[in-house]
């Protein structure tokens, strides 16, 4: 093993590499300002984890990002996130966060949405409160496309988005974050909230 290797893990590309053959992926290597990334299928979506980097002030602060376009049928959006002491701060002056039902899963996240009934029947879904829990840090949601620097969407797709500040190189985690978005995907059809379609949308 590397000094490199010893003093900070094994590399990112590595793991992702692993991560790509034991869930049946691509693994895609970096090139001109773009960096390596992992595409993956379930059903007629892709599923797409990569990194990207946002400047704060004089420092750069690279985000693990895991994104699935689809068709939302009926617009429903939802946003998840854990607690802490801002979440707990904003709830006090007037922040949304709704309970869905599970206290136990209610007492760690905010969650937020237009549309309260959806969203209770969204997690009324066992497996996938389990596989929400399983993650140390994670921030889910249901958003239009990538922000203003990036093409929008047709109309009627949307992206389910993992968003969380470093890289994740743990390869359970990152197989248990594939399988939370398949369930996720999976009970949105079945709420009658989006289609099992491809959005036809590729990441460049």
């Amino acid at each position: 093993m590397s000094k490199l290797k010893k003093l900070f893990g094994p590399y990112k590309n590595d793991i992702w590499k692993q991560l790509a053959q034991e869930i049946d992926a691509d693994f895609i290597e970096s090139r001109f300002l773009k960096d390596s990334k992992v595409e993956a299928s379930v059903k007629e979506w892709t599923v797409t984890l990569d990194t990207f980097v946002v400047p704060v002030g004089k420092v750069f602060i690279t985000y693990t990002r895991m994104r699935a376009p689809y068709v939302n049928k009926d617009g429903f959006r939802f946003k998840l996130y854990r607690k802490g002491f801002f979440s707990d701060l904003g709830k006090k002056m007037g922040m949304q966060d709704i309970d869905v039902g599970f206290p136990e899963f209610d007492d760690r996240f905010i969650i937020q949405s237009k549309d309260e009934h959806k969203l209770q029947r969204l997690f009324a879904n066992p497996k996938l409160r389990e596989l929400i829990d399983a993650q140390p840090d994670i921030s889910l949601e249901v958003e239009d496309d990538d922000g203003w620097l990036s093409a929008k969407f047709p109309e009627g797709v949307d992206q389910l988005t993992f968003k969380v500040v470093g890289v994740i190189k743990d390869i359970e985690l990152l197989k248990q974050l594939y399988v939370l978005f398949a369930e996720t995907l999976n009970q949105l059809c079945l709420i009658d909230s989006a289609y099992e379609d491809d959005p036809n949308i590729i990441f460049k």
